[in-house]
């Protein structure tokens, strides 16, 4: 080093620095699996996952407005259409207060389809309330279900909470089918874990698809955080 220093200055110094860093920054084959692999998992929401593969991220949020049906000769919106339906007006979905109720504290909201206790194959609220607020993710095409098929569709989607991303949920009876597939997870900056739902019901050649993203509460229960199709 000393024949070095007197030589060539520029390359010494530079030597001496390659071998602090060496000594100082251990190798990056010497982090455990264990921490790399936590540290993939731990993603925050917002920041679409790799294994996403694209799907659309700019679904049509749709805003839910009740409108209690006693008020329905005073609003130009009913007319004289069925006011135990909702109205769509843009994105915009009136919901009658015939089609909400309220179970520990869990909102649910039944614009389309058939209005029953539970979800999917529970079929009392006590059972099925961590899954009840998935009423949210809706679709028009509900309206031509029967009651099995609709809770066959729910079904789906409580099997896809704990699917892996990325894994369609297929379900079919009689002539309706659809699917409930997990677009991607994370952590929401409150510390929930969060997921994004893309579903699909085909009948009699018609498709419809809705997506939405619903947070697991402490308590266990499911809480749609924004949806749309």
């Amino acid at each position: 080093m000393t024949f070095l220093n007197r030589r060539h200055p520029v390359l010494a110094s530079f030597l001496a620095a390659s071998l602090v860093t060496a000594l100082v920054v251990p190798p990056a084959v010497a982090e455990p699996y264990g921490a790399r692999h936590k540290r993939e998992e731990t993603r925050v929401w917002g920041k679409p996952s790799d294994r996403s593969h694209g799907h659309r991220r700019d679904a049509v949020r749709s805003k839910v407005i009740v409108v209690d049906s006693r008020d329905r000769h005073r609003r130009h919106d009913w007319g004289h259409r069925d006011y135990r339906r909702p109205i769509v007006r843009g994105k915009v979905i009136y919901v009658p207060t015939k089609r909400v109720r309220h179970y520990r504290k869990v909102v649910i909201v039944r614009p389309y389809g058939h209005w029953y206790h539970g979800y999917g194959h529970y079929h009392r609220d006590a059972e099925a309330w961590r899954f009840l607020a998935f009423t949210a993710i809706t679709l028009a095409i509900l309206n031509n279900l029967n009651e099995r098929q609709q809770r066959t569709y729910e079904s789906a989607q409580i099997r896809a909470v704990t699917a892996p991303v990325g894994q369609t949920i297929a379900w079919n009876d009689g002539n309706a089918r659809g699917t409930v597939t997990t677009l991607r997870d994370g952590t929401a900056s409150n510390g929930q874990y969060c997921r994004e739902f893309q579903q699909t019901v085909t009948i009699g050649g018609r498709n419809e698809e809705a997506y939405g993203t619903a947070c697991r509460k402490p308590d266990g229960a499911w809480e749609v955080v924004s949806s749309g199709q």
